[in-house]
């Protein structure tokens, strides 16, 4: 080699721990240009309006217990004659409820589409973020676990957006809305007692639940280990039938949910403890409270009516700041929920285009790989110093034994990953000086593995080229001789294929690739040991679909079986990635070097196989 290569994730760390409470502060900093959006008026009015609204209701609200004391007060006079004053005095008590109630639905209302469209595009972001990254960061990462965290991630925007706007901000209001009510007036005690019992239940509920974001967190961990364990579990459905390992498989998920239970049953403990010490700090102040007032009344510097209004404003504020227990424990847990996402946005990508990328241009489908070096791993070296060209319009195969190295070649055709040293080009263009997406538009793909979407053969057909139209996937079909088979099925194109196509046979979901391939009509194709997994019958059938599509276009077949591939122009041999033999099939073979000795040792074992066939029937 001709330097060390460094892994491109060196010096990242997965799995980091929690942020500090102001990072998380400043994650959530980014939610802003989504709730006040730029060119955006209409969202930017509602906003307003939300909080014109929030602000009213409070005002309102504050009116109701003063309304009481009127009518209290009236009672308590025993006018003579009808009782108009009081009827109007409930009527009013009446109206100002209603309006206060009115107040916050309508900011609700309005500010419900401004939530769900930031929810929204945030979610789209992290979608296209996600897709965005390199194959090595979904390669090493769970996708149960993944989903969760966006999930949560989400969830966490929407608590965030609503209870911060509509549960603390509102509380702030109405606290200093009841102080100042209670100082102008009454006297200074009353505003001093309940902001000295509002400063301490805050303390207290904000130190216990710091204590508790370690018991959440947790809770958490062990949720995501459970819900991995079960997607991976699933997803793998015939692979524990195959080795009857079920009970295997309930064991492992139920000791990942006994992990969760034990740290949910500590969870609730130490919510127990909080809430019994916020209610009892409650209790005390509104004791301390109605003392006061029972002494006014008493001295006569306050009516029954006072001590009504100063009983009502006291439960009017505790009901806010009991709810905000459970609000600031939702926000706490939120901005950790948010923060592991904005760590994903935060990610950064290991392949991306350059500023002002042209798209690639593919003239006569030439590809050449220069002097190309690449390892997954700095400690370990995948390939070294590869170089060789597919000339426009022929095939160029190859080979050699697993962990050569040959898959490689294609991902880092797709730029899947980029080279360590050296370069790929496509008709003399980089494939790092173009955009991702022209690159791969070029390239069709049948790899070894075809995973289909969990949707009917239409649309996995169809996905190679969405724009196509119907008479065009039914000619695709017909092309990878998929079309008598599909027209044969109860339900046509309209038959679903089951999660990962498990519904199709192995020859069935390599046509349906073949046939994508063929509605994508790409200059360049690669085929990714396209037939491997198929058996010999199967595998000659795919073979001719393969080299009719090959037909005048640019191809590269890699392959472990060497009978697949004895008509390639040029046939290229790697062990431990490099280079070591290249030349057609008959002159390899004539050299008697690595490539007669495996295909000696593949024609030796096809002959056992055969034999061992004849003896079982």
């Amino acid at each position: 080699m001709r330097g060390a290569l460094r892994s491109p994730m060196d010096g990242t760390t997965r799995d980091q721990p929690p942020a500090p409470f102001r990072e998380q502060l400043r994650a959530v900093g980014g939610l802003v240009p989504y709730l006040w959006p730029k060119g955006e008026p209409a969202i930017r009015l509602r906003v307003v309006v939300a909080v014109v609204l929030i602000v009213a209701a409070k005002v309102l609200n504050a009116g109701v217990p003063f309304s009481l004391k009127l009518i209290v007060d009236a009672l308590a006079r025993h006018l003579p004659g009808p009782a108009a004053a009081p009827v109007a005095l409930i009527a009013l008590y009446g109206v100002v409820r209603l309006a206060a109630f009115a107040a916050a639905e309508f900011r609700e209302l309005i500010f419900a589409k401004v939530v769900q469209r930031a929810i929204r595009l945030i979610a789209l972001r992290v979608f296209e973020h996600l897709h965005g990254l390199s194959l090595r960061f979904h390669l090493e990462r769970q996708m149960g676990g993944l989903s969760r965290a966006i999930e949560r991630g989400t969830t966490g925007i929407e608590y965030l957006l609503g209870l911060t706007l509509f549960s603390l901000l509102p509380t702030f209001i109405e606290l200093s809305l009841v102080t100042a009510i209670l100082w102008r007036f009454y006297n200074i005690a009353f505003a001093a007692v309940t902001l000295a019992t509002v400063v301490i239940y805050v303390a207290f509920t904000v130190s216990v639940t710091q204590w508790r974001v370690k018991v959440r967190r947790e809770m958490n961990d062990r949720d995501s280990e459970a819900s991995t364990k079960a997607v991976d579990s699933l997803i793998n459905y015939e692979t524990v039938k195959y080795f009857a390992n079920e009970v295997h498989e309930a064991r492992r998920f139920d000791l990942a949910k006994q992990a969760y239970m034990r740290a949910a049953l500590r969870s609730q403990q130490t919510l127990s403890m909080l809430n019994l010490g916020q209610q009892g700090l409650m209790a005390i102040g509104l004791v301390a409270m109605l003392i006061l007032a029972g002494r006014g009344v008493a001295a006569g510097s306050m009516t029954v009516g006072d001590f009504v209004a100063v009983n009502g404003y006291l439960l009017q504020l505790y009901m806010p700041l009991n709810f905000l227990g459970m609000v600031y424990r939702n926000v706490r847990q939120s901005l950790t929920d948010v923060e592991q996402m904005q760590r994903l946005l935060a990610t950064p990508r290991e392949v991306e285009d350059k500023p002002l990328a042209p798209a690639l241009k593919v003239s006569d489908g030439s590809v050449r790989f220069e002097r190309v070096s690449f390892a997954y791993d700095w400690r370990r070296t995948i390939l070294d110093d590869v170089s060789f060209t597919v000339p426009p319009r022929s095939t160029v195969a190859i080979v050699g034994p697993t962990g050569s190295g040959k898959s490689t070649i294609s991902r880092l055709l797709f730029r899947f990953y980029d080279v360590a040293e050296g370069a790929i080009t496509i008709d003399g263009q980089d494939i790092r000086d173009v955009t991702q997406d022209s690159l791969r538009r070029a390239i069709g793909v049948v790899p070894q593995d075809t995973v289909l979407f969990n949707d009917t053969i239409y649309y996995n057909i169809l996905y190679g080229r969405p724009e196509a139209t119907r008479e065009e996937v039914e000619e695709a079909a017909r092309h990878a001789q998929l079309h008598d088979f599909v027209a044969s099925l109860p339900d046509g194109y309209k038959t679903r294929v089951g999660e990962r196509g498990l519904k199709l046979s192995g020859g069935e979901k390599q046509r349906v690739a073949i046939a994508r391939v063929i509605l994508k009509h790409p200059q360049i194709l690669v085929f990714d040991e396209a037939t491997s997994a198929l058996d010999s019958h199967t595998e000659r059938e795919i073979q001719a679909s393969l080299r009719e599509i090959a037909a005048d276009r640019t191809a590269i077949v890699i392959a472990h079986r060497l009978s697949t591939v004895v008509d390639a122009d040029e046939i290229i041999v790697l062990e431990r990635g490099r280079i070591v033999e290249r030349g057609r099939h008959e002159a390899l073979l004539r050299a008697e070097g690595p490539y007669w000795a495996l295909w000696t040792r593949q024609q030796r074992q096809r002959e056992r196989e055969a034999e061992l066939v004849e003896v079982g029937e």
